[in-house]
């Protein structure tokens, strides 16, 4: 691996020896002894492992368990043991979590501290969001929940604010880590086999999970041309590694029921490192992205180093495990319109927050003079595929728009999907659920609650 460069609780550290799909979490533990950044899950999924990495854009609460070293070249990382200063002086949560009697077994109280570290940095006060990805068994939210609003008046302590990284671009080796889409491009034509990791949140799990071996890879941080959102008047343009972090006050503006849906998606962990373009171009059916985009008519750019397409995005889902794109291309951006009023999108799992979905339903019905004059509805978890509910489309399309039509159309449903059964839902849940979300999506198109969050006895 070429040498990765980055700033460790304050000190300059420089790796040359580690495989380039060694994670943090592994490093810091076996490597550097700092065993306060604990193994829960192993998967992103409960926060013991949370670390800040700060740079240019920030500080951020990252999952160690599933981020790749060369992942924080050019970063500065800071775990539990550099939440405190230099001198042994306590962060303000620290103090408050202490105060607030915030922790018992205290397994989980490193990655909440580091959590709302960042939290703290970054000035937040919906503290309900930030935590949401860091799991307690014993204490309960509430003490937690105190401390950090007890510590958020404090100011932020110079250690943390003053935290800037700095380092070199590295170029070969076993991994590769371009500055530019066109340097990606040109690199990933000539080793098609490789693995392009921007976020991590699912190959990450390959890796510690599936203990599989990569290959050649590619680290997709520093292509900041991949990194943008460009807002035009009908249009945006999503570069494939926003993450979805960076993409949710866009979505809120535009398109508030699909920014709700991602307020929901994974952790404030996993939308800091997860993107757009990751969650498209690795085809799972359950990713809740698709469905929202195939609604909203996305259209999906690919491209080589020489050429570049274009195509309805829900044309790069071909089957289960199988998408759209040739040996060397990439996906490149993502352009939606930039206004849809009717956009509703609901998600339906186990947990509120931080749950793989057992149906994400989108749907975008248009209405005009009482009759309805076109559908696009699409949902995740019901197919091999992200996909459109085609017979229940044609079943709205010409109808008036009433609730007849939709009941009727709702019988349309098991023509379009034969769901499976796991441990997410049965069949006939999902089947069931789907058909009752175009019923909520008629009622909430005409005014009615229909938010169990908001409705009261």
């Amino acid at each position: 691996m070429p040498e990765i460069a980055f700033t460790l609780n304050g000190t300059p550290v420089r790796v040359a020896d580690a495989a380039p799909t060694r994670t943090l979490l592994d490093w810091l533990r076996e490597e550097r002894g700092l065993t306060g950044t604990k193994e829960g899950c192993n998967e992103g999924d409960c926060g013991a492992c949370t670390v800040m990495v700060t740079d240019a854009a920030g500080p951020k609460a990252l999952n160690a368990c599933i981020l790749f070293l060369p992942q924080l070249h050019g970063k500065a990382v800071r775990t539990v043991e550099g939440i405190a200063g230099p001198d042994g002086t306590l962060h303000p949560v620290q103090k408050a979590m202490v105060a607030e009697h915030g922790s018992q077994c205290g397994f989980c109280t490193p990655g909440f501290v580091v959590s709302m570290a960042v939290a703290h940095a970054q000035g937040r006060t919906d503290h309900d969001d930030a935590l949401a990805g860091n799991l307690c068994r014993c204490t309960g939210y509430a003490p937690i929940i105190r401390a950090a609003e007890t510590a958020r008046a404090d100011p932020v302590p110079d250690w943390i604010r003053d935290d800037v990284p700095k380092a070199a671009p590295v170029r070969d080796g076993a991994c590769f880590i371009p500055e530019t889409a066109d340097e990606l491009a040109t690199w990933y034509e000539a080793h098609p086999d490789a693995t392009l990791v921007a976020g991590a949140t699912d190959v990450g799990l390959w890796v510690t999970k599936g203990l599989r071996d990569l290959g050649p890879v590619a680290f997709l941080h520093r292509c900041r041309c991949l990194q943008q959102v460009h807002v035009y008047k009908d249009q945006i343009v999503i570069g494939a590694a926003v993450t979805m972090t960076d993409l949710m006050p866009v979505l809120r503006k535009h398109h508030p029921s699909y920014g709700e849906m991602v307020r929901r998606y994974g952790s404030e962990q996993v939308r800091n490192a997860a993107t757009i373009g990751g969650n498209i171009a690795n085809g799972s059916p359950i990713g809740d992205n698709p469905p929202a985009l195939i609604a909203l008519g996305a259209t999906l750019r690919l491209r080589t180093a020489h050429s570049a397409r274009e195509m309805p995005i829900e044309d790069f889902f071909v089957d289960y495990g199988r998408q759209d794109r040739r040996p060397g291309e990439l996906v490149d951006r993502i352009d939606i319109p930039a206004s849809a009023p009717a956009l509703r999108v609901y998600k339906l799992s186990k947990r509120f927050d931080q749950d793989i979905s057992a149906v994400c339903g989108a749907f975008n019905v248009t209405v005009g003079d009482g009759v309805v004059a076109g559908a696009r509805i699409a949902f995740g978890g019901m197919a091999g595929i992200p996909k459109r509910a085609a017979h229940v489309e044609a079943a709205l399309t010409g109808q008036a728009w009433t609730e007849a039509t939709i009941r009727a159309a709702m019988a349309e449903m098991a023509r379009d999907f034969t769901p499976m059964t796991d441990m997410r839902a049965s069949a006939a849940y999902r089947l069931a659920a789907a058909e009752n979300m175009l019923l909520r999506y008629f009622h909430e198109l005409g005014g009615q609650p229909v938010n169990v969050l908001e409705v009261s006895a």
